[in-house]
């Protein structure tokens, strides 16, 4: 307008990138102002992914892991990426933390809105004692082991347990590495009841050796 000094019925405005045109906010005839989107448009060869991590998954997370990704729309496709960035902070609803991962899309394969299925390669965590989780047996008050001694018999632990993944369970400390533990202890005390049954009658024979004792010294007492 002022180079000509006349108004046009058109003008060409180019965007500034190429891409893929996301949403439209203007149509022919409407009156636009500078903060207007006319339209959107995204660079969709590199792809964001968001996942959300449950609390006790996040200590196995970690930036720059390496991550596997699956979806219904490319059957027998996996597409691998890394996790790029762990929001500081968890979802008010459902108390997970969100992480964002990295994918190229140079097919155009990857399409925003899609729901996917994430497999985090996590960092191998060294130094941890590891035991199969079925052999925890696990109260409403703690958590217990039953180590093998080298008597021969089982020796109830009570243990700190760490994070958990694919059938096996860390312990932070109640048992040493190398130790013998039951591996199927939940099924043969299978609720807390029950263990309190047991620990009751591996107890009635000390306590009534002791009363026994006690009658035994009254009654030489009294004679």
């Amino acid at each position: 307008l002022e180079q000509s000094g006349r108004v046009k019925e058109g003008l060409h405005i180019h965007a500034p990138a190429a891409g893929t045109v996301m949403s439209i906010g203007a149509r022919q005839g409407q009156f636009v102002t500078p903060g207007t989107e006319l339209y959107r448009i995204v660079d969709l060869d590199s792809v964001w992914v968001y996942a959300d991590i449950y609390e006790y998954e996040l200590p196995w997370v970690k930036v720059g892991d390496k991550v596997q990704m699956t979806l219904q729309a490319v059957p027998g496709r996996t597409f691998e990426g890394n996790v790029d960035y762990i929001y500081p902070y968890a979802q008010d609803k459902t108390r997970t933390t969100r992480t964002r991962v990295v994918l190229d899309n140079p097919e155009g394969l990857l399409r925003p809105e899609m729901y996917v299925e994430l497999s985090i390669q996590a960092s191998e965590i060294p130094d941890q004692v590891v035991v199969p989780a079925e052999a925890v047996v696990r109260s409403g008050d703690f958590n217990q082991i039953f180590v093998l001694t080298e008597q021969g018999s089982f020796e109830p632990r009570k243990v700190e347990l760490g994070v958990e993944s694919r059938g096996e369970v860390a312990v932070n400390s109640g048992v040493e590495a190398d130790e013998r533990v039951v591996v199927s202890a939940q099924f043969l005390i299978d609720s807390e009841s029950k263990l309190r049954e047991a620990t009751a009658k591996m107890m009635e024979p000390e306590s009534a050796s002791q009363e026994h004792e006690h009658e035994d010294h009254e009654g030489m007492r009294h004679d």
